[in-house]
């Protein structure tokens, strides 16, 4: 099952906890009042980095470089609809 600790634990050593369930891969359940509230699992191998910095978003799949930001992003009978 693994290592099983309290909230009130976890918020005070929560990157410790983390650093620990990447370094043994071992999953760490969170109680409330001894009930589970949570379990921390380790990434899956060859989960890639999260990108940050615009630089890295810019150089993901998920910029888009298509967008005109002169159109509008709605049609115009939408904003009649709103007055």
């Amino acid at each position: 099952m693994g290592k099983v600790i309290g909230a009130a634990e976890f918020k005070a050593k929560c990157l410790s906890i983390l650093d620990q369930v990447q370094a043994t891969g071992e999953a760490v359940t969170v109680t409330k009042r001894g009930k589970p509230v949570a379990v921390l699992n380790p990434a899956p191998a060859g989960s890639e980095r999260v990108e940050h910095s615009a630089i890295g978003f810019l150089k993901s799949d998920k910029y888009r470089d298509d967008w005109d930001p002169e159109i509008p992003a709605t049609d115009l009978d939408d904003w009649e609809a709103l007055r």
